[in-house]
């Protein structure tokens, strides 16, 4: 993962953390981020090895029955390893949620320590930093949420869940001038029931919003060549699809080529009539070169969402940290990790209101 961060910071962007962050040489054992806890710092990991865990309370049916079949205790269990160039600590600068893992150096290691109010101050104060490092830690996310589907198995992929809608994200996050240019650069495209929007394996041709209807996402059980299954899709060749994930009005698929170099693993398919806006991949592409602030906010999005679903893994697993799940009353004086904000909660109303106006633009 070293050359990630090497391709998307420039050279003033690195100058900066460095004259930023610090140095700290940790041993074996150390741990750099406990689960449950607040996160106020980003590391670089410049040398060394990193395990990344997730535990639970002894109390959890579902993490007790996974202890048993592992054969071990609620000590924790390890759901990625992380080399030199990755970045831990990313998610309190792009959600309010607390650390959903616990992140310890495998061996003696090195990272680069950098503060959390420096690096927001930054962030908010200079939109180009901001678009190259969302774009970092979003192409570091999916690499580490495939190695985490592959740690735990296949057949969990089905837990992968979003914890929030995408259209709360998307539609609060995004600007109303991003919206229209949104509007203006796709087109509305109708999708008949059973119809495949993309399949697993291919070049995804556009950028897509769900604006009406219902859609799957499923996953191939064969091991083939991915040529070969790509190719085999063409020719209509029987093969055994898993849906994993359901997408209703709002959702975002498509976004795979922005984040990474393979084509997604998923197919698309529409399971009633629905209509989505399909920006070119081209345009969105020009759009994010050209236009650097438009490009902050759109990789922001796609952190929060990678880091979202992530969150939905561990979740899914029985390893969720809801205070009030073992039959305890709720207490005014806590502040609950579910719990809605009033942050939200105008959030939700914003995104509401500027996705009904993309509806009725595109309508009329």
């Amino acid at each position: 993962m070293t050359e990630v961060l090497l391709k998307e910071l420039s050279s003033s962007d690195v100058d900066w953390i460095l004259a930023t962050g610090r140095r700290e040489e940790v041993t074996a054992g150390t741990t750099l981020i406990r689960q449950g806890t607040l996160v106020n710092a980003l590391y670089i990991l410049l040398d060394g090895a990193l395990t990344v865990s997730v535990a639970q309370a002894d109390d959890n049916p579902i993490g007790r029955a996974f202890a048993a079949l592992e054969g071990g205790e609620l000590s924790g269990r390890e759901i990625a390893r992380l080399t030199n160039g990755e970045v831990v600590g990313e998610l309190p600068f792009l959600t309010s949620y607390q650390s959903s893992t616990t992140v310890k150096a495998l061996r003696k290691s090195l990272v680069l320590m950098i503060p959390q109010q420096q690096l927001m101050e930054k962030l908010q104060t200079d939109i180009t930093f901001a678009a190259h490092l969302y774009r970092a830690i979003a192409v570091l996310l999916a690499h580490r949420l495939e190695q985490i589907v592959s740690q735990i198995g296949h057949s969990t992929i089905v837990l992968c869940q979003p914890q929030i809608r995408e259209i709360l994200c998307t539609f609060a996050e995004l600007n109303d001038s991003d919206i229209g240019w949104m509007i203006a650069a796709g087109n509305a495209v109708r999708i008949a029931a059973g119809d495949v929007l993309f399949h697993a394996g291919r070049p995804v041709d556009a950028f897509y919003i769900l604006l009406d209807g219902k859609m799957v996402t499923s996953i191939a059980d064969d091991e083939s060549n991915p040529l070969t299954r790509a190719f085999s899709n063409l020719e209509e060749t029987d093969h055994v699809e898993r849906e994993f994930a359901k997408l209703s009005r709002g959702d975002m698929v498509g976004e795979t080529p922005f984040v990474e170099a393979s084509p997604p693993a998923m197919t698309i398919r529409a399971v009633e009539d629905a209509i989505v806006l399909a920006i070119p991949r081209w345009r969105l592409a020009a759009k994010l070169l050209h236009d650097v602030g438009f490009a902050a906010r759109f990789y922001r999005v796609l952190a929060i969402l990678l880091a979202d679903k992530q969150q939905g893994i561990i979740n899914r697993l029985g390893y969720g940290r809801i205070t009030y799940s073992s039959g305890r009353s709720l207490d005014d004086r806590l502040t609950y990790e579910d719990e809605l904000s009033s942050g939200f909660l105008a959030q939700v109303t914003l995104a509401g209101t500027r996705f009904d106006w993309m509806l009725k633009q595109i309508r009329g």
